[in-house]
């Protein structure tokens, strides 16, 4: 069972995803919070597997809060659901450590398999954020931007490290990788891990976005 807590300082909000998170057999609600400060404090005692959190909260905001929840001793998956699909949202809380980014126009389908993705290890961009964000990547000079940079860092990687790491920004799971590669998902478990402490990240969808600025997906 996927523990969930949920954040967002309107109630007719937390009531929405609670409704949606419980029509699923596989998910069960562990609080609600009103602000970042008690989403926080939620985590600490209810140990959630994922935090469905709102950007703009009073007391502490999604942001602060995601970086937070991220330096707990056992920290939850986040989840970051708003109505604002401004850039500086998503990198700034990409930066924080959030596995997803939805927003709040997002299908409960959507909702649940972002949740579920989440508790995996795995992520989920809302794919107009995603297109804004890769389009942006791609309209900086080549030589001195953000393509160039991402290709130094994944000098670093091994040529089967490369090889997870674009499958991973592929979209696929720890399950489809192993499937493809013929590897047990202990082993791409080990390769993510190494993966995101040589490039120095902390999410999957960062390492995605690496590999989608090295042009690796070309």
């Amino acid at each position: 069972m996927i523990r969930v807590l949920i954040a967002d300082d309107e109630w007719m909000v937390r009531s929405m995803l609670r409704t949606i998170m419980e029509s699923a057999g596989d998910i069960t609600v562990t609080g609600e919070a009103a602000d970042g400060a008690e989403a926080v404090s939620l985590a600490r005692s209810t140990r959630p597997d994922v935090v469905l959190l709102d950007v703009r909260m009073p007391r502490g905001d999604g942001l602060d809060a995601a970086r937070r929840l991220r330096g707990l001793p056992e920290p939850p998956e986040v989840v970051v659901l708003t109505t604002f699909d401004l850039d500086e949202y998503v990198d700034t809380t990409l930066r924080a450590g959030a596995v997803g980014f939805l927003l709040k126009d997002a299908t409960a389908n959507d909702m649940l398999t972002a949740v579920r993705a989440a508790a995996r290890g795995d992520a989920m961009l809302s794919p107009r954020v995603t297109r804004r964000l890769l389009a942006r990547f791609t309209e900086e000079d080549p030589a001195t931007g953000p393509r160039a940079e991402a290709e130094r860092r994944l000098e670093v990687l091994t040529g089967k490290e490369r090889e997870v790491l674009v499958a991973v920004a592929r979209g696929l799971s720890n399950t489809g990788i192993a499937a493809e590669f013929h590897l047990s998902e202990a082993t791409v478990k080990t390769h993510v891990s190494r993966i995101l402490a040589k490039l120095g990240c902390t999410s999957r969808v960062q390492i995605a976005l690496l590999a989608h600025r090295a042009a690796l997906l070309d």
